[in-house]
């Protein structure tokens, strides 16, 4: 486990919230730890481990919000993997006849009741899953069925649009990405020159929202909007290069992709753009820039 680090794009929240971070301040000390004023929730104990130097009553931290195996509401500088709201590649470290638990960065699991999984879990195997609080026991609870938590309606995307990805799935026509931790969109595989893997995180955009609602996604952006970007790559690397690149319009998808990070389609384009301008030749072996 790591200190707590703060990300000052997540909000901090004025009404406390289990599983959240929270803004909260010391207003005991005592020899096993502080209390803190969670406002609502009442005083709540940070345990002595957890206490940054040099604390005195009335400071500020910036703490997590869980609860304990004995269902005691505690606070932590401790960082968990995953908050409540949002999704993660988790492993399963244990399971039982109540479900399985995950390590999450926190002395105590995260909890994957039977009836939140697809198939029972297996310990030692990692899972994507969405972090709830559960609203009965107020515990931080985990799923697994994506599609019940997760909008699949593209209502508040706009295409080539910027967004994070986590890989889910795969379907028969490609790969299954949560998208921002809120909604589920398809990379389609003939569009994917890269090895993608169950639980990899990266960026990508918003291809087109369907008729049907459902969201496309992309690696890159459409040509017209990387093409001028591109061509000063190529340039970049031949000037790198002494002026001559084995990657040509004839290498396969992938030697391309590991370079340039486009399809092969953009790369010719491009490299016919700079033909065209005289900047380069073009021969069987190699790209020369004149």
């Amino acid at each position: 486990m790591t200190k707590l680090r703060i990300n000052y794009t997540q909000r901090i929240l004025l009404i406390m919230q289990i599983g959240e971070l929270n803004r909260m301040r010391v207003v005991k000390k005592l020899d096993f730890g502080i209390y803190l004023d969670g406002k609502e929730l009442g005083e709540i104990l940070m345990p002595t481990r957890y206490i940054p130097a040099d604390c005195k009553i009335d400071d500020e931290i910036v703490t997590f919000l869980y609860k304990d195996s004995d269902d005691r509401l505690l606070a932590t500088t401790e960082t968990p993997y995953v908050m409540v709201g949002e999704c993660a590649h988790l492993k399963v470290i244990d399971v039982n006849n109540v479900g399985a638990f995950l390590d999450w960065g926190l002395p105590k699991d995260l909890f994957v009741p039977h009836s939140e999984q697809n198939g029972r879990m297996e310990v030692g195997k990692s899972y994507v899953v969405s972090v709830y609080l559960d609203d009965i026991t107020e515990r931080i609870t985990a799923t697994a069925k994506l599609d019940g938590w997760l909008s699949e309606e593209g209502i508040y995307f706009k295409p080539q649009q910027a967004v994070d990805l986590l890989i889910c799935g795969r379907t028969e026509l490609g790969y299954k990405a949560v998208i921002n931790h809120t909604h589920l969109g398809l990379l389609y595989e003939n569009e994917v020159f890269q090895e993608l893997k169950y639980g990899q995180r990266l960026s990508g955009f918003i291809k087109t929202i369907r008729d049907d609602r459902k969201i496309d996604l992309s690696l890159q952006l459409p040509a017209a909007e990387t093409r001028d970007a591109l061509m000063n790559d190529i340039i970049t690397y031949l000037k790198k290069h002494n002026g001559i690149s084995k990657i040509t319009d004839k290498s396969i998808p992938e030697v391309i992709y590991q370079e340039f990070k486009v399809s092969k389609k953009s790369y010719k384009k491009a490299l016919g753009r700079l033909y065209k301008q005289k900047l380069i030749t073009i021969d069987k072996e190699q790209i020369t820039l004149v």
